[in-house]
């Protein structure tokens, strides 16, 4: 079949297998066609569910590239790609002058979104039919809940990044060329519709399945739309349910296994204590992964996180993966000096050396391992200053950018069955009450409620023991900096960035511009004000002959 735009990959082509027979067996039969997907029972509505929760998780367990993550990260005001080891699909995110309308992470962005959209409309599209004779209106419901929900962080995904785009809400039934972009406030209406209907028929956390989507996360993810389009009253309502609720509660003491050192912070990000059924009161939105080998369909890809956040310091000799560093990284970006030497106060539980690690340790057992000129190097010295025999290490200064780079250890795994990490298995923490409580002082903040605003930041920085800030305090650069001490390594920093309107100007100050000729290290490159935005894939724009898909402009 002739390859038309991508905008209905992943469950629009059903295979129909005619039989033949005798005399006619070589007739030429077409032998695939677009058809809706009908759903007639509520197996078939769990098994349409399963498949959109599958297609959701193939994103963030892509190894399609292994550093293609770093483009929600790179070129923000957080990261940096250190000695070129972030080249794939994520390179345009640091050297914005190779960011073109032929750019791959945005096209497969671009169609991953919308083969989620479409998956999404299949099962609205079944709920809003004819009621199966096994099912209730109420259980009905609930699915084109999930659904909604769905379509709704898809499109909210699609506006952030790249504004007005094609607006499909019925499944494509045939091959289509003539897609145009709908405005953004029609895509924003479709979201607030989608996201109002999920917090009215979605369950519950307390009474949902831990692995499914419920009523808060809807809450929070609609408050986010509502700060985005300019409605922070609307958006506040929203957290203040989530906050209210009884449902959370910060977490504030050590849980579940304490018998490795820790800290209330970092134990919500350990594996075995991330799902609210092992002691995380704070979470909202949580994605549960399993070893493939363990259990099987336990994730749908080999997850890359713990590789593009994690420093690569196996490559010093004397140094081997494990578990209390997290496991073996590769250094796809680095934390930049700003968050490293600049962002937490001193006693900031949130930079301890639980969350950021920073000092490494010689760890290979084998005390007479000579790593460098011959030295000994005894078991536990530090792999970076002096030996205890007074002796130094001549580790070259580019060590200290990838091999022996602080790092965060929220994506920190090991499992002695793989040392070499071709996967992270582990939990990924999606929504919690910390960000609930930064989306609210940001709503706060905007209705000019500096004193609210204040107090729910200091909600988290007294969770983190790090000192209080007044209402005189509170700016939006306030909290965006707030965010990354609390958030850094899970949010989307790039989407947060563009949301707020800061992405330009908080990048070229707080990461640095130039190029890495002039010795700027830490450099984004050539960073210009259409770059807020993504290029709508020109694999898109050619393919769409009938009708035309304009693109962003300055692309």
């Amino acid at each position: 079949m002739k390859k038309y735009i991508k905008l209905f990959i992943n469950g629009l082509l059903i295979l129909i297998l005619i039989s033949a027979c005798q005399e006619d067996f070589l007739e030429e039969e077409v032998l695939d066609a677009y058809a809706p997907v009908t759903l007639t029972n509520q197996l078939g509505f769990e098994a349409s569910a399963i498949g959109l929760y599958n297609k959701f998780s193939t994103w963030l367990t892509t190894t399609d590239d292994q550093g293609i993550h770093g483009m929600f990260q790179l070129g923000t005001d957080v990261c940096w790609n250190p000695m070129g080891r972030c080249n794939g699909n994520a390179r345009p995110y640091h050297d914005y002058a190779t960011l073109t309308a032929s750019d791959d992470a945005a096209r497969k962005f671009w169609e991953y979104l919308y083969s989620l959209v479409n998956n999404a409309n299949v099962m609205i599209a079944n709920a809003e039919g004819e009621l199966p004779s096994d099912m209730t209106q109420d259980e009905v419901d609930s699915y084109n809940a999930e659904g909604k929900f769905f379509r709704a962080y898809a499109y909210n995904e699609l506006a952030t990044f790249y504004g007005g785009v094609p607006l499909l809400t019925e499944p494509l039934t045939e091959a289509r060329t003539d897609f145009v972009r709908a405005s953004l406030s029609e895509i924003n209406s479709i979201i607030i519709s989608d996201l109002l209907f999920s917090i009215e028929y979605l369950p519950s956390i307390d009474e949902a399945d831990e692995a499914r989507a419920n009523q808060s996360m809807a809450r929070q993810l609609l408050a986010e739309v509502y700060l985005r389009t300019g409605v922070p009253a609307s958006a506040e309502s929203q957290l203040d349910e989530i906050i209210n609720s009884g449902s959370f509660s910060l977490i504030t003491e050590r849980y579940g296994s304490t018998t490795t050192a820790g800290d209330a912070f970092s134990d919500m990000f350990r594996v075995g204590k991330q799902r609210r059924g092992e002691g995380n009161t704070e979470a909202i939105w949580i994605l549960e992964q399993e070893n493939p080998s363990d259990v099987s369909g336990g994730s749908t890809g080999w997850p890359q996180q713990r590789r593009v956040w994690g420093a690569a310091y196996h490559d010093i000799p004397g140094m081997e993966p494990c578990d209390s560093l997290g496991g073996r990284g590769l250094t796809r970006l680095r934390l930049n000096n700003w968050v490293l030497y600049d962002l937490y106060e001193e006693g900031d539980m949130r930079n301890s050396e639980f969350s950021i690690h920073r000092q490494h340790y010689f760890n290979n057992t084998d005390e007479n391992y000579d790593p460098i000129r011959g030295l000994p190097v005894p078991y536990g010295e530090n792999a970076i200053f002096t030996l205890s025999d007074g002796s130094t290490i001549e580790i070259n200064e580019l060590d200290s950018v990838y091999k022996l780079a602080p790092y965060t250890l929220k994506w920190g795994q090991f499992d002695s069955r793989d040392v070499f990490g071709y996967g992270m298995w582990k939990d990924y923490v999606l929504m919690r009450l910390g960000e609930t409580y930064l989306l609210r002082a940001e709503a706060r903040f905007k209705q000019g409620d500096l004193q609210g605003a204040a107090d729910d930041i200091n909600v988290l920085r007294n969770r983190a023991q790090a000192s209080n800030v007044s209402s005189s305090d509170v700016t939006l650069d306030l909290i965006l900096d707030e965010r990354v001490r609390e958030l850094i390594g899970e949010e989307n920093r790039r989407k947060t960035l563009v949301r707020t309107g800061t992405l330009i100007e908080r990048t070229k100050r707080l990461n640095g511009t130039g190029s890495l000729a002039d010795g700027n290290i830490e450099a984004t490159i050539d960073i210009q004000s259409h770059n807020v935005l993504l290029p709508i894939p020109q694999t898109e724009i050619d393919l769409n002959k009938d009708a035309v898909l304009e693109q962003n402009s300055g692309y």
